[in-house]
């Protein structure tokens, strides 16, 4: 399944306002993720195997790493939570780093809320406004993830343009 969102990724000071933003909205809540994502280097783009309570899926993105609203072009393909896909993957390549998280999952509409507690980095907030169809747009889906940006009050200093895997990546390189 391919498909195309507008997302951002920022800082997250008050996980709690975002809760109760989402809960006033109305928003779908999905529930709380335990997940674990297998990064695998990759000669371009992002390959991680997402293992969770909720979420489980072999998922390869293509993205710029820029703050602010990017495109990001997705290809998902979902497995079950006991799949056998680590093993074979980590046999056949080589896994660039591993991310923990703890994410609470909101839907408003096509728009999908996180809020995530990373192991070593903190809380983030990240909004991605999905076209799963090819029928919404890019200019609506912009438009929809700069809406709930200003709706949650985040500031381009709260914006982060690189992945999880990134960020860890570069700290465990300090």
């Amino acid at each position: 399944m391919s498909h195309t969102n507008i997302e951002i990724k920022a800082r997250c000071k008050d996980p709690q306002k975002i809760r109760e933003f989402l809960q006033k909205a109305g928003a779908d809540f999905r529930g709380i993720d335990n997940q674990t994502d297998i990064y695998y280097k990759s000669p371009h783009g992002r390959l991680k195997l997402r293992q969770g309570t909720i979420e489980n899926a072999l998922i390869f993105y293509q993205r710029p790493d820029q703050e602010g609203p990017k495109q990001a072009n997705v290809s998902l393909y979902r497995t079950g939570p006991q799949s056998a896909l680590a093993e074979v993957l980590s046999s056949a390549l080589k896994t660039q780093t591993t991310v923990k998280k703890h994410r609470e999952i909101y839907f408003l509409d096509n728009v999908k809320f996180h809020i995530d507690f990373i192991e070593e980095l903190g809380y983030f907030v990240e909004i991605e406004a999905i076209d799963t169809k090819g029928d919404i747009g890019i200019e609506k889906l912009c438009r929809q993830c700069e809406f709930y940006m200003k709706q949650l009050g985040i500031t381009p200093a709260d914006l982060k343009s690189r992945s999880y895997s990134d960020m860890l990546l570069e700290k465990d390189a300090l």
